[in-house]
């Protein structure tokens, strides 16, 4: 009995030093933060490896629902609502799944973030987003599988998945202008300087009406007055070059310049020089 006993408290002893051993997971877990436009997007997931294995169409089955990843679900986050395929999916954390085909993948957004891989019972009524992706071919693999953030703009981003030689994109498109207009409309009831910079910078970059931006950017530098910087009349430069006033974009550079070369900041004193030899003036 003793013997037993023995032999019974090695085994356990045993056990309980492996059971301490760390090693590395085969699919590690990763998570991602982007910030796109104003929205803030979290995903997690698994990345498992190629391993010398053939990807789509054996480890992963064309027309099946895959996990996307490895062990539990793919998830994605935003902080507001977003627009997938025509769908909008109001802030808050979204599973990811997909059926992957030869020439094209179905992506899913999904409500129930809690399964471990794909649920067992799938339900219609909690699918948020359902969007086709075309497949491209890469010229090299991928032997680790990735999710990115691609073509990130303000105003959208592409989800991308790639693997063995595939790639998918899935876009996502934020309501940044949306918000941002909104914002712009409540500052101009009481503006200042700094609500007209802002909103003349976004309309010059957005692409936006650079007549209007003019006007703002005008009546930031005026509220300013003698204390507008340099980093301030640089834009005022630019918008006015792009609203067709090059006298007013050359005495604006000018004045950056001068501001720039007293606080001994070489980039914008390159800026404002290659501006003013652009227009003409030096």
């Amino acid at each position: 009995m003793k013997k037993i006993i023995a032999s019974i408290l090695f085994v356990a002893v045993s056990l309980s030093g492996y059971s301490q051993i760390k090693t590395p997971a085969p699919s590690p877990f990763s998570k991602v933060e982007q910030k796109v436009g104003l929205t803030d997007v979290t995903l997690e997931y698994s990345r498992p490896n190629m391993r010398g294995r053939t990807i789509f169409g054996d480890l992963v089955p064309y027309d099946k629902l895959w996990r996307l990843g490895a062990n539990a679900n793919t998830k994605i986050s935003f902080s507001t609502n977003v627009t997938i395929g025509g769908s909008e999916l109001k802030a808050g954390e979204y599973a990811v799944f997909a059926t992957p085909g030869k020439k094209s993948w179905e992506v899913v957004f999904y409500n129930d973030t809690s399964n471990w891989g794909t649920p067992q019972n799938w339900d219609d009524s909690k699918v948020a987003a359902k969007v086709k992706a075309d497949v491209y071919e890469m010229p090299v693999n991928i032997e680790t599988f990735t999710i990115s953030f691609d073509d990130l703009t303000n105003n959208s981003v592409v989800l991308g998945i790639l693997w063995e030689s595939t790639y998918v994109g899935v876009k996502i498109d934020m309501p940044t202008e949306s918000i941002v207009t909104a914002s712009i409309d409540r500052a101009m009831n009481g503006p200042g300087a700094n609500d007209y910079f802002s909103a003349a910078v976004y309309y010059l970059q957005e692409g936006k009406d650079i007549n209007q931006a003019k006007e703002w950017i005008d009546k930031s530098i005026a509220m300013a007055g003698d204390k507008a910087p340099f980093w301030q009349l640089r834009q005022q430069s630019l918008i006015h070059a792009k609203a067709g006033d090059k006298k007013g974009a050359i005495a604006a550079a000018k004045k950056s310049l001068a501001g720039a070369e007293a606080a001994g900041n070489a980039d914008y004193v390159k800026m404002n020089k290659d501006s003013l030899k652009e227009w003409g003036a030096l």
